[in-house]
């Protein structure tokens, strides 16, 4: 697990971006980190908006420190409290990542940050606008070898995720038939990013499959 160094705080905004991963001991960015609360029947339960009422528990977000921080007991240790992991605790967190992820472009597409179809994503990676081009994990290998095409000529190129299937992107943007989707560069992108670098540490961005074909895929723009 990558650490990152204590160092001094020039503002107060960028000291309560900082907390300690109680795994590692590291303090390091809270988008690099799960923040877990004691929920009401002192089960932990992850908060990823980091908005639930109570103490949080931060944790690094990669699968290994959350299984270590349930299998170790710091959860209670860190609450001071009886506090009870569940044993898939890093499957959960990853389904709720992914669902945020989801949740994520439906938002985007409503703001107008997300265009869809072969020939306006080409032309939005052309262009250098593309922060992420998702493709469906079931799409055709020869239209996504064709928009990778397109990916790979851009300096830097952007990032690309394949976790969706076309029905499940289709129902989040309110499209039928989504193959190709490109979110376009900007703060929304950004914070979308964020989410992706946590789901990351939990499962890959790609399909296993795909890994066969000449895709320079990269985890983050």
């Amino acid at each position: 697990m990558e650490t990152v160094a204590a160092r001094p705080h020039s503002t107060h905004a960028q000291a309560s971006r900082e907390r300690r991963d109680v795994v590692s001991g590291e303090v390091m960015d809270e988008a690099r980190l799960i923040r877990f609360v004691a929920g009401p029947d002192g089960e932990v339960v992850p908060d990823l908006a980091r908005k639930l009422p109570g103490r949080g528990i931060w944790v690094a977000a990669d699968r290994v420190s959350v299984e270590t921080a349930a299998k170790r007991n710091l959860f209670a240790r860190s609450a001071k409290a009886k506090l009870t992991a569940q044993k898939d605790l890093a499957d959960e967190v990853a389904r709720l990542l992914r669902a945020r992820l989801l949740s994520g472009l439906g938002l985007a597409k409503r703001a107008g940050d997300l265009t869809s179809g072969f020939e306006k994503v080409a032309a939005t990676i052309s262009s250098g606008k593309a922060a992420w081009v998702i493709e469906a994990s079931n799409g055709a290998p020869d239209g996504r070898r064709k928009i990778m095409q397109f990916v790979r000529k851009q300096s830097p190129p952007p990032g690309i995720l394949g976790l969706f299937s076309a029905e499940e992107l289709g129902l989040a943007l309110g499209l039928e038939n989504v193959i190709h989707t490109a979110f376009l560069a900007g703060r929304a992108a950004e914070r979308w990013t964020e989410d992706v670098r946590r789901f990351a540490g939990f499962s890959p961005l790609l399909p296993e499959d795909w890994r066969e074909e000449p895709v320079e895929a990269k985890r983050e723009p």
